[in-house]
């Protein structure tokens, strides 16, 4: 085996296998003279990949997987021709495979003799010895290791499988004989599952590893999942630096690594560090490398599994509490370096979770995909291996591993909570896809892992038999879903409303709530939706009534607050369904598709054994699928009749690529899996900030609009006044004569504005610009930049102008009821009232008393006297007045005081001057004439012409019109 010094070292691996490399050599580059050279070889989907954009030179492989010329798929970095061309083009002199791919190939060690180069690991013979597991055991029987009850060989076929099956017993295992992770495994409880087992096995296998030679051994079970790390120089010198437990395990795949074991005593740790080393002198071992045993508690027995001529994806627990770097270690023992010294002593512990793209509520289906946000955790104890960041993807070719999130403490209490805190502050948004992050905290919080009590099929026991319990949180998810997709269909009519509006007729069709419906665990839920104010909703579900406070913090996650309860949550977008994730737990929420079966993620159609015509039960599998080298089979999820089939096999699909249609036959329906959510119903916001949120454009529903005609708002009626007359300042059709200004009249303008939103570019008059700016500060904006909040306030804006019905019910409600108030009432009821003008009434309707006088109401002689003059002509303009311009007189009232814009009562403007002759009613005023403000109900006025705009603005009063 070549061992020499080397400058130019290539990774045959990829994320953040190939990222752990690259930060050992740029440690060891910083006391080296002559720096270590990294060069990345990448397949064509990972061209911008972190560990590419990480490396100093890359090299391009070609596509992820080829058709071999057996017809069948290879992945990129097992084909050995391409990889040689790549070794030498690069002038590569040394070679790190990491784990899996060619980690464990001989051939590949072959090779690289063959072009002198050195490859950091064991010699092909060791490998061939002790990485092949058919060999591994034969040798540790031979140096006295004991071994559970095997095939002592390959299978040669099924006949070969069903003697063997007779030796050893059922339960057994069907296992690769190379590779791991657990790829090819496969579990037989009886001779009818021992064919297609063995059959699956095989292919796996060869997909994942290019060898497709597996043997079969008994059951261990129960049992605990013991790996021994070693490292040897193959010089004589061979250390056993950890123990680590890996019996937290799903389907053979091993999800929680931690190091020490809970499980074993310090006798039992040294039994089996001394029989890894063993193995390890036996055969003569260069480099790192993993000892497996099975431990039965019960019978505290140990049986040798398999030898993992590699590192292993989990060594960083072990590193965590020896304080060891391993990968150094590697590459100080390839380029000639001895182990020297005793290994350190592990100190404290250390536990591992790996975040991986699958989806636990879909049978931990890969879902590949690129990543939209990832912010993994920081903090005392923490340590995160991860190759990927935002903006990257993760290839369906591939494993579907994210990040590897490492928690080390005093002891195993206080690992486990850095852990679980690491976890939860951990945010992963996968385009089309999710992670198993929820899962992992889930299986943290149980009592057996906490106790340590846990063997390798105690997480599969555990989700079989668990009984579908109510998922906390669903409420919330369901709530959030549902304005999630009522937002999505504004959206869209915003965009519409903005297109129409560059051509110069903007226009809107949104509806006052919108219907939703949804299905949770085979519940179906209609929800109506009703954008109530600004981060304000209202829901109606199953009869309850729900408010609903929502923040939107980023693009996916928000803020949900129900009943003074808040509900972080994180919201994905997968085709048809949205995934919710609330506190940390996942929900699915899913549209009517019309019996639509999807594809998980992206994958190969490996089958689809049904056809157009064909008749399926709820359950039977209706297309077969392979992604991140696993086979995955979808179901139907209910009875149905196949009405068409979109795909063939051997087709590249996309993430939620429609499949095949399903009709429903008679009566069938999805079975519901899960109970109903229970919704309560929560308290409304107040009537007048409900009324001032209806006339800005929000909406109300149509039931509560009467309900709140008869409200009486006190000081509030005034505010809403108000606002009504700067929204109405904007939308009148004409222009004011007085006005030389403005050319056109304020719709136009205001036309013209939403155009383009942009006052300088229409060259827009600085008095509309005004009342502009008026308006849309009732909306919160202070500039009229364009952003989306200035986006969102124009179209809630002509929203309200284009339902002005119940707003103007609202207004004329109010000055009926100011209208028919007696004065000194009214009066009491203004908070803004002013001195009254000399020689008239005062500003609160009464009349003036004597000096150091407070009279309560009008002089009841005088008010008769008054009320008796109302002229015949005057009763006239009443009746018109009050037909076309009840509710500009009210906003007369709004702003008669302080001066700003007054609407047009009867086609004229109105303003209040001191009394002199002519009195008549407030409401019955003439052309040209000028309106007291409300209070009172009978008023002296002055016939006058109306000043010109220049007289105005001489006296400091150019804001009327």
């Amino acid at each position: 085996m070549t061992v020499r010094p080397f400058h130019r070292l290539a990774v045959v691996n990829r994320g953040e296998a190939a990222m752990r490399l690259i930060h050992a050599v740029r440690e060891i580059n910083e006391t080296r003279a002559e720096p270590i050279v990294v060069i990345a070889l990448y397949t064509v989907p990972e061209r911008q990949a972190m560990f590419v954009r990480h490396a100093d030179e890359a090299y391009c492989l070609g596509p992820a997987t080829a058709i071999g010329a057996d017809g069948r798929r290879l992945n990129g970095y097992l084909d050995h021709a391409a990889l040689e061309r790549a070794l030498v083009a690069t002038r590569a002199d040394a070679v790190w495979p990491g784990w899996g791919f060619v980690a464990e190939d001989p051939d590949f060690v072959d090779l690289c003799e063959r072009l002198d180069i050195v490859f950091v690991g064991p010699s092909a013979r060791a490998m061939r010895r002790l990485g092949d597991k058919i060999e591994a055991k034969r040798l540790a029987t031979a140096t006295g290791v004991p071994v559970a009850p095997w095939s002592g060989g390959p299978v040669a076929g099924l006949e070969d499988a069903e003697r063997h099956a007779l030796e050893i017993g059922f339960p057994l295992m069907v296992k690769a004989a190379a590779g791991g992770g657990g790829r090819g495994i496969r579990r037989v409880d009886g001779p009818d599952e021992l064919a297609p087992a063995l059959a699956s096995a095989r292919a796996e296998a060869h997909d994942a590893f290019g060898d497709d030679t597996v043997f079969m051994e008994r059951l261990v079970t129960p049992a605990r999942h013991i790996e021994v790390q070693v490292i040897a120089d193959g010089e004589g010198s061979a250390w056993a630096v950890g123990v680590r437990d890996c019996s937290c395990q799903r389907r053979n795949q091993k999800i929680i690594e931690e190091s020490s074991s809970p499980a074993l005593t310090g006798a039992q740790e040294e039994q089996v560090r001394v029989a890894a080393r063993g193995l390890a002198l036996a055969s003569d071992y260069r480099g790192a490398g993993t000892v497996e045993f099975l431990y039965e508690p019960d019978h505290q027995r140990f049986s040798f599994m398999e030898v993992n001529a590699r590192l292993q994806v989990e060594h960083p627990v072990t590193e965590a509490v020896t304080g060891l770097d391993l990968v150094k270690l590697q590459l100080h023992i390839a380029a000639g370096g001895r182990l020297e010294g005793e290994p350190p002593m592990p100190i404290g512990h250390a536990i591992e979770a790996r975040l991986n793209a699958e989806d636990p509520a879909l049978d931990f289906a890969p879902t590949p995909g690129r990543v939209q946000r990832l912010e993994l955790p920081t903090g005392p104890g923490l340590r995160v291996d991860c190759g990927l960041t935002a903006g990257d993807g993760i290839p369906a070719e591939f494993d579907s591993m994210i990040a590897k999130v490492i928690a080390v403490g005093r002891d195993r209490d206080e690992a486990m909570a850095r852990l679980r805190r690491a976890l939860r502050s951990t945010v992963a948004v996968l385009e089309d896809g999710t992670t198993n992050r929820a899962f992992l905290l889930d299986i943290l919080d149980r009592p057996e892992l906490r106790a340590g009590v846990i063997d390798t099929g105690w997480l599969d026991r555990v989700r079989l038999v668990r009984e579908p319990a109510r998922v906390r949180g669903a409420h919330a998810a369901l709530v959030q879903a549902a304005i999630e997709l009522a937002d999505a269909e504004t959206a869209t009519d915003r965009a519409s409303f903005y297109a129409l509006a560059r051509r110069g007729r903007p226009q809107t069709r949104a509806e006052n709530g919108r219907l939703v419906d949804l299905r949770h665990r085979g519940q179906a839920y209609r929800m109506r939706v009703w954008h109530i104010g600004p981060s304000r909703r209202r829901l109606t579900v199953d009869g309850a009534v729900i408010d609903v406070r929502v923040e939107f913090l980023s693009e996916h996650e928000r803020r949900l607050t129900l009943e003074s309860t808040t509900y972080p949550t994180l919201i994905s977008h997968q085709g048809a369904d949205l995934l919710v994730e609330v506190d940390g737990v996942s929900h699915r929420v899913t549209r009517d598709d019309g019996g639509f079966v999807r594809s998980h993620g992206p994958a190969v159609v490996v089958a689809v054994p049904v056809k157009a015509g064909d008749e399926v039960a709820a359950g039977d599998v209706v297309a077969v699928l392979e992604s991140m080298k696993m086979e995955l089979s979808l179901t139907a999820t209910f009875a149905g009749r196949v009405r068409q089939v979109l795909v063939a096999p051997n087709v590249q699909v996309g993430a939620h690529a429609p499949l095949l249609r399903l009709d429903p036959l008679d009566g069938a329906v999805e079975a519901a899996h899960g109970e109903r959510v229970m919704f309560r119903s929560s308290p409304c916001a107040g009537d007048l900030q409900r009324l001032e949120w209806l006339m800005l454009g929000y909406e109300v529903p149509d039931e509560e609009v009467n309900a709140m005609l008869t409200t009486e708002l006190g000081v509030g009626e005034h505010r809403l006044l108000r606002l009504y007359a700067d929204l109405c300042a904007l939308t009148r059709p004409r222009r004011g004569q007085s006005h030389a200004e403005m050319a056109r009249s304020p719709q136009e303008y205001l036309y013209a504005f939403v155009r383009t939103l942009d006052a300088r570019a229409e060259q827009l008059p600085e008095r509309f610009v005004a009342l502009l700016e008026r308006a849309l500060a009732h909306y919160g904006i202070e500039s009229l930049d364009r952003t989306a909040a200035l986006e969102n306030a124009c179209y809630r804006l002509f929203l309200s102008q284009q339902r002005p019905r119940a707003a103007r019910a609202f207004v004329l409600a109010i000055l009926d009821r100011r209208l028919a108030t007696p004065a000194g009432a009214a009066g009491r009821g203004r908070a803004d009232s002013r001195r009254r003008p000399r020689g008239g009434l005062r500003r609160d309707g009464r009349a003036p008393g004597r000096a150091g006088e407070r009279s309560a109401a009008p002089r009841p002689r005088r008010a008769a006297a008054r009320a008796r003059r109302v002229s015949p002509r005057a009763g006239a303009d009443a009746h018109r007045a009050h037909e076309r311009g009840r509710a500009g007189a009210a906003c007369g009232a709004a702003r008669g005081d302080d001066g700003p814009l007054l609407p047009r009562v009867a086609g004229r403007a109105v303003h209040h001057r001191p009394a002199r002759r002519h009195p008549v009613r407030a409401h019955a005023l003439r052309p040209g004439r000028r309106a007291p403000p409300p209070g009172g109900d009978v008023r002296r006025v002055r016939c006058a012409r109306p000043r010109a705009a220049g007289a105005r603005r001489a006296r400091g009063d150019a804001s009327r019109p």
